[in-house]
């Protein structure tokens, strides 16, 4: 997955490696408590909408939030839509008060999301999705985490599993 190998990719140690890994694999776990008419919702959401699939980290936290991990999982997954400028949810955090395995996580999901279909548009591809990192690079997103995942596509060949 995308994260894990942006995290080898960056040299962490297994551990983080390993908690990344894992928190990847469940990250959006919070959005069981999102109706599904809202998740699968073809055209655009509403603000009311938007606003209640931005509770999802903070949902996932709650959840895992009591399970004795070996990694901070539940952390990473309430910090993962959070933005270095601290524009981003659920509590506006700024680059040093974000975990390092949540920023990879944000740069992995972001690419994700936007290389995939969903239910309200089609795939817009790689290429857009890795500009939107490029583009935010420093902004929204770690350089260093940037960096990495375009050396990945780039250099590296990494390909999504099908």
């Amino acid at each position: 997955d995308l994260a894990r190998t942006i995290a080898s990719e960056m040299k962490l140690t297994n551990e983080q490696i390993d908690g990344i890994r894992m928190a990847s694999m469940i990250h959006d776990i919070g959005k069981i408590s999102i109706p599904s008419e809202i998740l699968a919702k073809p055209t655009k959401l509403t603000e009311l909408e938007f606003s209640l699939i931005k509770t999802h980290s903070q949902s996932g936290y709650n959840i895992l939030k009591d399970i004795d991990f070996l990694w901070p999982v539940a952390q990473i997954i309430l910090q993962h839509h959070e933005r270095i400028n601290g524009s981003g949810y659920p509590n506006g955090l700024t680059e040093e008060q974000i975990l390092l395995e949540s920023q990879i996580l944000a740069v992995a999901d972001v690419v994700e999301a936007i290389s995939s279909h969903r239910p309200y548009r089609p795939a817009f591809g790689i290429n857009i999705a890795l500009n939107e990192i490029t583009k935010n690079r420093g902004i929204l997103y770690n350089p260093d985490i940037v960096d990495a995942c375009l050396r990945l596509f780039g250099e590296k060949n990494f390909k999504f599993a099908v």
